[in-house]
């Protein structure tokens, strides 16, 4: 942790799979007390983008003050560089002002690269981006996967074939550079200089987190997601390659739009998105080192993390 810093302002980690109730115990944490939130999550970046990335609305953000959300147009890239050095930032300057931050959100490569740091990366090539999505619509992200395994096999372990951003970025390292990303991520990383008490929440039950899940996307279906991704749609500058629209959610029913899959198989496809990226996110999470896991449906969890926090300060 920083010198100087009062061990009570010691930053808060909310981690956990979608759906699981992070945001709601994010903003009662930070009601309990002098808080301000930063947003963990890489979909949240993103104007216009509210409904399917259940973004907290302005009756929930009232009264507290939340970071990292709406900063970036949906056609334009957030770097996993950026968040860090901007949380970084954000942390310090947070508890400058005598008020604790909590980060909060489920992107775990980003929780990831904050406490265990990033190391330099070649930045992006977009001609050879390109080529790898052309290849993919040609023959299947399977085959590129198959591909990353012959060159990378440690970072083919680590991606989900039904990863796209993270599968096209590990194979345009590889291409650009000749060297894999392994290789790059073993450089010195740049470490983050905040103590983090870190939190993780699910329920106990997978079974229960896809109930939540199908039932949070029909409420987003009938809170108007079909009006505001036709909304980007129109925009005309928008494309299904870019990382906003291969969010989770959006992907789908930009196919829907667009008329590649029907407004069933939209809604089948997106709750299956879904699961699959909580599972990544529970993957993530059962390896994590230092973090005290909490069950959505209990009634003390504002408690546990008062009195863990409470512990270690002390």
């Amino acid at each position: 942790m920083v010198a100087g810093v009062d061990p009570a302002l010691t930053a808060v980690a909310i981690m956990g799979p979608t759906a699981s109730g992070k945001t709601q115990l994010a903003i009662a944490l930070a009601l309990a007390g002098d808080s301000e939130i930063i947003s963990v999550d890489s979909a949240l970046v993103y104007r216009d983008m509210d409904i399917g990335t259940a973004k907290p609305d302005k009756n929930e953000q009232a009264g507290i003050a939340h970071h990292l959300i709406d900063i970036i147009d949906p056609a334009d890239s957030y770097s996993v560089s950026q968040f860090c050095d901007e949380a970084t930032q954000l942390i310090g300057d947070i508890q400058a002002r005598n008020r604790r931050p909590i980060l909060v959100g489920g992107t775990m490569m980003y929780f990831n690269a904050l406490i265990n740091g990033i190391s330099p990366l070649p930045k992006s090539d977009e001609v050879v981006r390109a080529q790898i999505e052309h290849e993919a619509k040609q023959h299947g992200w399977q085959a590129l996967h198959d591909e990353l395994r012959r060159c990378d096999a440690q970072s083919a372990g680590r991606i989900h074939p039904n990863d796209p951003q993270r599968l096209t970025r590990a194979l345009e390292v590889f291409r650009s550079t000749g060297k894999s990303l392994t290789q790059w991520q073993q450089n010195t990383p740049k470490r983050c200089m905040h103590k983090l008490h870190q939190f993780a929440i699910a329920p106990n039950d997978r079974a229960v987190l896809h109930e939540r899940i199908a039932k949070r996307f029909d409420m987003m279906l009938a809170a108007g997601f079909e009006e505001e991704v036709d909304r980007l749609y129109k925009r005309g500058d928008l494309h299904e390659s870019l990382p906003s629209i291969r969010s989770v959610g959006y992907r789908q029913m930009w196919q829907y739009l667009d008329g590649q899959i029907t407004y069933d198989e939209m809604r089948e496809r997106g709750i299956i998105a879904t699961r699959q990226l909580a599972k990544r996110q529970l993957t993530w999470l059962r390896g994590w080192q230092d973090v005290t896991w909490l069950d959505t449906f209990a009634k003390d969890n504002l408690t546990k993390i008062t009195a863990k926090v409470t512990l270690d300060a002390g």
